[in-house]
């Protein structure tokens, strides 16, 4: 087992990370940018480095001063968390020249399930259905006629991307030729790559997305799938397991499918492939090679800790249980808590001037907060996952409004109002809605 890791990331799940570390009775190393000094992550970790100023691109997206810190404090490891350089290819061959094992998948494998359109022909290859569509474009005239084949209404999507970043809807030849180049733009600004593929648009799919962890020595094990169709502007705002949208046999056909095409893939880590749901029919979208921001849903319906096992099997040791082991037990909602206004979405970083955290039986909550400490405006705005875990869906809905109350953070806005609000839609209650839903119901307000 390794002896000290270093966390190259930031925030609450810096603080995960850390956490599981310590229980393994693992080091860790803290890096982080003059702007986060005084974050939690850097007070509790055994040793910390600073490396850059705020802007990610100066810290932690700075791979030479990632790689200098593990060398002076002596890591054996790297774990990139999510987001920043968590499904950088490249950076995970560095990582692997300079000695140092980074936890998480091969760099083979983030470039193949990195890139969406490589990934969708894989994913054809290996059996898994598709949204029609899927051939990578780089101008208008290749757009028009990809979209003669595809049919309207479509999709426009950024192939290096994700996150809701360059994606359009195009209904029409005129407002596709109005924001192709908008997707394009903003593509390469986010990614640094300008390649956008287009796909059939699916009017009200639910968005369906399966855990899976593998060793690389041949186990594969689901923990289940997420229902993360609670969305605005392609953000998810909340997450919850098992979905309320799908029936038995529909779940089992997807974690199986999910699970299988992984084997053959001989995939090693923690990684999700995502789909959309309508009608019956499953459509495979992409595969997150990393930790993703709702895993603590399924940590709490599997008792896995997902973060203890990535190391785990970085380390080389084998999955120490099969399928049959898993048992899934009750239900569990996440409500991802943004520094934002509830009605807006702007911004709101500052000073925490209150902080307390709702307790209680099934409750837990995923946050670097404090009383004193300011919310940096350089990074992304979640600052706290609740995540609310009941025997029954109906029992972790009125845990989750109760906890709701409870949970008081002041000095800067938050989306707890919005949290609140959902939880006294009918609709939301019933378990009806798709990735649609909130845009139509509230018009992106709230």
């Amino acid at each position: 087992m390794f002896e000290k890791v270093l966390i190259a990331n930031r925030g609450e799940i810096a603080l995960r990370i850390h956490r599981a570390c310590r229980e393994m009775g693992i080091r860790t190393v803290a890096v982080h940018s003059t702007a986060d000094n005084n974050a939690m992550h850097v007070r509790l970790a055994d040793e910390s480095v600073c490396i850059g100023p705020p802007p990610a691109r100066e810290s932690y997206l700075n791979i030479p001063a990632i790689l200098s810190a593990a060398a002076i404090t002596g890591a054996d490891a790297i774990h990139p968390g999510l987001g920043f350089l968590a499904e950088n290819a490249e950076f995970a061959q560095i990582v692997g020249e300079h000695d140092l094992v980074f936890i998480g998948p091969s760099p083979e494998h983030i470039r193949l399930m990195g890139d969406k359109v490589a990934a969708k022909r894989t994913a054809q290859e290996l059996g898994i259905p598709v949204v029609p569509g899927g051939q990578a474009v780089t101008d208008l005239d290749q757009a028009r006629a990809e979209a003669e084949r595809v049919d309207f209404p479509i999709l426009i999507k950024a192939a290096a991307g994700g996150g809701g970043r360059g994606m359009r809807v195009a209904r029409d030849k005129a407002e596709l030729a109005l924001q192709f180049p908008v997707a394009q733009a903003e593509a390469q600004t986010f990614f640094g790559n300008g390649a956008l593929y287009l796909e059939r648009f699916l009017a009200k799919p639910r968005h369906i997305e399966v855990q899976i962890l593998g060793d690389g020595q041949g186990s594969v094990v689901h923990l289940g799938g997420r229902d993360c169709s609670l969305q605005r502007k392609h953000q998810k705002l909340l997450e919850e397991t098992p979905s309320p949208g799908l029936n038995m046999a529909e779940r089992q056909r997807i974690y199986d499918l999910a699970a299988a095409t992984m084997r053959k893939l001989g995939y090693k880590s923690a990684g999700t492939l995502e789909f959309l749901y309508q009608d019956g029919e499953f459509f495979f979208i992409e595969m997150n090679t990393r930790l993703q921001v709702e895993h603590p849903i399924s940590e709490m319906i599997t008792g896995i800790d997902v973060v203890r096992e990535q190391i785990r099997i970085a380390a080389g040791a084998p999955l120490g249980y099969r399928q049959d082991d898993i048992k899934f037990s009750g239900h569990a909602i996440e409500c991802r808590i943004n520094a934002e206004n509830p009605e807006t979405f702007a911004p709101s970083p500052g000073v925490i001037q209150r902080y307390h955290a709702p307790g209680g039986m099934g409750v837990r909550v995923d946050s670097a907060l404090y009383q004193g400490y300011t919310v940096p405006p350089h990074y992304d705005s979640l600052v706290a996952k609740l995540v609310v875990h009941g025997s029954t869906r109906n029992e972790c809905l009125m845990r989750l409004r109760r906890a709701l109350e409870e949970f008081v953070i002041s000095g800067i806005e938050t989306t707890i109002p919005l949290h609140q609000k959902l939880m006294a839609s009918e609709a939301f209650l019933n378990g009806d809605y798709d990735i649609g839903w909130f845009e139509r119901t509230f018009n992106g307000k709230t």
